[in-house]
């Protein structure tokens, strides 16, 4: 993790998109793109998203202020208590790409509250064996 206060400092001075790419355990590779905005410590570092383009199914709500949610910051939640990790939750078991990393049992059973997954609403979960989270202004040719 770069950290909350480092990506808040830098998506502060413009307009950036958020980029998540998944692979899941049979290698399939899959993308999501949204503009976002994030807010500060103050708002417990809000996300707000909005889907731009993508090879995978939406499984985070969209233009909803989501609060990064700890164990220890987690009011009235048990999602990240549950999910074994910090998240912008805003119901348990939708998505997690903070948990615990975890293989699939040998009869495909998937240990889903505690490892890396994306579930999208009325899907099925999507067990990931690795995850990458980027930003990137959404000019860019600011970077000339």
């Amino acid at each position: 993790w770069l950290g909350l206060k480092k990506i808040y400092s830098i998506t502060k001075q413009g307009s950036y998109l958020l980029r998540i790419e998944l692979q899941d355990w049979r290698g399939n590779r899959r993308h999501i793109e949204y503009s976002f905005s994030l807010g500060g410590p103050s708002s417990n570092f809000s996300l707000q998203l909005s889907r731009m383009a993508g090879s995978i199914p939406n499984a985070l709500p969209e233009h909803t202020e989501l609060p990064f949610s700890t164990r220890d910051t987690a009011r009235g939640s048990s999602c990240p208590e549950n999910q074994l990790g910090g998240w912008w939750h805003s119901e348990c078991e939708e998505t997690n790409l903070n948990g615990k990393y975890v293989t699939p049992r040998s009869r495909g059973r998937l240990d889903r509250g505690k490892g890396l997954y994306w579930k999208p609403k009325k899907g099925r979960y999507y067990l990931l064996k690795s995850t990458k989270i980027m930003i990137h202004p959404t000019d860019l040719k600011s970077f000339d």
